[in-house]
């Protein structure tokens, strides 16, 4: 019987080391050298705290800050403890990563298109309104922009800072990212760095 137990013990001790030890830590090792800032999470500072992580989008409310996407992640309504069909919205709720599931028929949508969009003319934009302006992402935790969203928002971020738009646009520009390897995706504009450079820029 030690004859059949014997190397079982070895293997479940060789497996473990391997697939529990060995195998995590090479891989780590790798994501280390070849994305290290992915890798931990792509946690950005501002003076020395940590505000945020590049790679989750997070709400900003004030004028004063550059706007993500909207958001359709939600989380359970306080009022209804003990009952998780019922739910309020919480933009940018990185514990419930989700989008809206709405489809393009769907009159909620379209309400909720159009309610946006002359939110934002009210708000004095001309020409046309970036899609990703009034609409939300698959993960709801999207943290980039289009530039000509980013481009949209100067003006307002310029005025509520007290800063010439030239600046603030020319911040904008530099920080338009292009597409991976020059061929997967869109131009894209990180927010959270954005607003970081902004308060750089404005305590300068």
């Amino acid at each position: 019987m030690l004859n059949q137990i014997r190397p079982a013990i070895v293997m479940l001790v060789l497996f473990s080391a391997l697939t529990g030890l060995a195998y995590p830590l090479a891989i780590w090792a790798v994501a280390q050298v070849v994305a290290p800032g992915q890798a931990n999470g792509g946690l950005v500072t501002l003076k020395d705290k940590v505000v945020g992580s590049s790679l989750i989008g997070q709400n900003f409310a004030t004028d004063k800050y550059f706007h993500g996407r909207p958001s359709a992640t939600q989380t359970q309504d306080p009022q209804h403890p003990d009952d998780p069909t019922k739910t309020i919205d919480a933009p940018y709720n990185a514990a419930n990563s989700t989008g809206s599931n709405l489809g393009p028929t769907s009159q909620k949508l379209i309400d909720r298109v159009k309610a946006d969009v002359e939110a934002r003319r009210a708000a004095g934009e001309t020409g046309p309104i970036p899609a990703d302006s009034v609409t939300t992402s698959a993960s709801g935790l999207d943290p980039d922009i289009s530039p000509q969203y980013a481009f949209a928002q100067v003006a307002a971020v310029a005025k509520a800072r007290n800063l010439p738009e030239d600046k603030v646009r020319a911040l904008v520009q530099a920080h338009i990212e292009g597409r991976a390897l020059g061929l997967f995706g869109e131009p894209r504009v990180n927010v959270l760095l954005l607003n970081v450079a902004l308060d750089e820029l404005s305590s300068s």
